[in-house]
Order: structure tokens, then C-alpha cells, then sequence
């Protein structure tokens, strides 16, 4: 008995520093975790990796400009963040907003091409996406690259 009562006075405390080890680390995984899906959430504008890789096996019209004035500003958008060759970009984007006849002014009036210009893919489905806050992951730099392929795909169409 005397073996039994000093076996619990010498692993009481033991087993109650491991409990209370453990609790430890699930609060410190935990509010990691919280860490974690926050920064995702904010890095990729509330989209989250599976909404993304839904975004690049979905039909094109959810990456597809709705209107040709958009289709300019996001090409325009895509050449400055290097997300489409620039000289391919900015051409088609030219002629866009030729055959449109659209001049300077008219342009900064538009608010489909301004959208564009931001960031701001106003997609065929009627949905926007804001290619601006998407973030930098790997995952959403896919999805940008997409997009404004085929913006650039739909500019070309367009003038052809």
C-alpha cells in the first residue's frame, strides 16, 4: 500500500503537468489554425484555396470579362502586374478601345473599363471578382494568370 500511495504521490503531479502541457499546445494549435485561416482568408480576398481551384476548373465564364470595356481595363491590369505579356496586352487593349471608339475621356467615364483597371473582373456569369485582393499565393496567381488569358483570348476575338 505504502509502494501505491508513493507511486500516485510522485506521478500525480507528473500526469498533471503533462495534462496541462496539452491543453497548452491544442490552445496554441488552435489559435494558430485561427492564425492561419485568417490570413488566408484576408491574403486571397475571402476566397479560400478550394474556391480558388474551383475558379480555375470552372467554365471560362467565370473568368471571362462580361463586357469588352472591362476586358480592356483587366488587360490593362494584367500588363501592369506582369500577369500577361505587356506588349501583347496593352496592343489588344488598344484596339479594343478603338473598335469600341472609345478616346481618353470616354475611357475614365466608363466604369466597366475603370473596374477593369482596378482589378475588378466583372465575369460573363454576372459575378465580380476582384483579381486585386486574390493575394499571392500559388494557387491564386493561377487564377489571375487565367484570367487574363482569357481576357487577352476574348480581346483577340474581339478585334479579329
Amino acid at each position: 500500500m505504502t509502494k501505491s500511495l508513493f507511486a500516485v504521490l510522485v506521478f500525480a503531479p507528473l500526469i498533471l503537468t503533462c495534462m496541462a502541457q496539452a491543453a497548452s499546445w491544442q490552445e496554441s494549435l488552435s489559435s494558430a489554425a485561427n492564425e492561419l485561416t485568417k490570413e488566408s482568408s484576408s491574403s486571397q480576398g475571402g476566397l479560400s484555396a478550394s474556391s480558388l481551384t474551383s475558379l480555375l476548373g470552372n467554365s471560362s465564364q467565370s473568368l471571362s470579362a462580361g463586357t469588352m470595356n472591362n476586358a480592356a481595363g483587366i488587360l490593362e491590369y494584367c500588363a501592369k502586374q506582369k500577369l500577361a505579356s505587356v506588349t501583347d496586352a496593352q496592343n489588344v487593349k488598344n484596339q479594343v478601345l478603338g473598335k469600341l471608339g472609345l478616346d481618353t475621356q470616354e475611357q475614365k467615364a466608363n466604369t466597366n473599363y475603370m473596374d477593369g483597371i482596378q482589378g475588378l473582373l466583372n465575369a460573363q456569369n454576372g459575378q465580380q471578382l476582384n483579381l486585386s485582393t486574390l493575394g499571392n499565393s500559388s494557387l491564386a496567381k493561377q487564377v489571375k494568370t487565367k484570367a487574363c488569358d482569357l481576357v487577352l483570348k476574348q480581346g483577340v476575338n474581339f478585334i479579329s
